[in-house]
C-alpha cells in the first residue's frame, strides 16, 4: 500500500464530562479518617457535590483551584457535615 492511499483517521478526544479537577488524595486519606467507611464517604461526597453544582454554597472557603468533591472533603474533614448514624425503628 503506497502512502498516499492511506487515509489519516483521527480520533476525538474523550469528553470529559465531570467538569473540575480530580480529588486531592491526601484530602481523601483525611476524610478516610474520620468516615472510616469507603462507600459511605463516597455516598456522602457524590450527594454534596450534587448539592454543589446544584448551586449550594460551601460551607468552607474555598480556592479557585479546588474541584466540588475537593470541597466536599474538606468539609467532612472540618467537621461541618458529618454521619448521622442510622436510628432504629
Amino acid at each position: 500500500m503506497e502512502p498516499s492511499n492511506i487515509i489519516p483517521f483521527e480520533q476525538p478526544k474523550p469528553v470529559n464530562r465531570l467538569p473540575g479537577t480530580p480529588m486531592k488524595s491526601e484530602l481523601v486519606e483525611q476524610a478516610a479518617e474520620i468516615v472510616t467507611d469507603p462507600q459511605v464517604l463516597i455516598n456522602i461526597v457524590s450527594q454534596r457535590v450534587r448539592q454543589l453544582n446544584s448551586g449550594r454554597a460551601p460551607l468552607v472557603d474555598t480556592l479557585p483551584s479546588m474541584g466540588t468533591a475537593d470541597i466536599a472533603l474538606t468539609e467532612i474533614i472540618e467537621g461541618k457535615i458529618k454521619v448521622q448514624a442510622p436510628t432504629e425503628l
